[in-house]
């Protein structure tokens, strides 16, 4: 089946335009501004009037402005968390990048912040007392355990939490719990090095069989 039979609804995924970002043309006729649903956009709007809310996108949007193609992505993580008052800072990371994010907390420690990092297999718990299907064993006998890790860092009082390679669907389930504010550093892509853009980048070339 062709992308274009599977498309039922245009959305901003389907736009070339962008006008939403310069508002200097005309907008395509299926777009989500011009036809917002007025309702969920005031749900929306009225949650920036929530103090912790408003205090991110206030610091989030001088990140962007005062750091803007300068600050690497760990530089930036550590700009927000000043701008937040964030002083204690979690680390979820996988057991494949402990020594990656060692180093993050060296960087974050040199930077007068105090971090607190629990990896994906703490508590060395067999992936079957979750009733995980025997045949993944293949890959290790003991499961990731993301909700562990949220809970651990709730429990240390974390202010920011920093998701360093988990798993797909285990990222999920951390962000799902982490009480505290969660932004990512690095993105598993086993394949690409963890950097999965790769694939996008090349999927007119390289990568044209994730097009197949």
């Amino acid at each position: 089946m062709s992308n274009e039979a599977l498309v039922k609804e245009r959305s901003c995924i389907d736009c070339a335009v962008k006008n939403c970002d310069k508002m200097d043309k005309s907008y395509p006729e299926f777009c989500l501004t011009t036809n917002l649903n007025q309702e969920v956009y005031r749900e929306a709007m009225a949650c920036y009037d929530e103090e912790e809310n408003h205090k991110t996108m206030v610091a989030a949007a001088k990140v962007e402005y005062e750091h803007y193609c300068q600050y690497t992505r760990v530089e930036e993580i550590m700009a927000f968390a000043r701008e937040i008052g964030a002083k204690k800072i979690g680390i979820a990371t996988c057991v494949g990048l402990l020594k990656e994010s060692r180093t993050l907390a060296a960087i974050m420690r040199a930077h007068g912040f105090e971090v607190f990092g629990i990896a994906c297999k703490a508590g060395a718990t067999p992936k079957s007392s979750v009733g995980i299907p025997e045949e993944c064993n293949g890959i290790g006998l003991n499961m990731c355990n993301p909700i562990l890790q949220a809970k651990m860092l709730n429990h240390a009082k974390t202010d920011l939490n920093v998701v360093v390679g988990l798993c797909v669907g285990h990222d999920s389930l951390f962000y799902k719990y982490s009480e505290a504010l969660t932004t990512t550093a690095v993105t598993k892509d086993r394949v690409l090095g963890h950097n999965p853009a790769a694939a996008l980048y090349t999927a007119d070339s390289y990568y044209k069989k994730l097009m197949e």
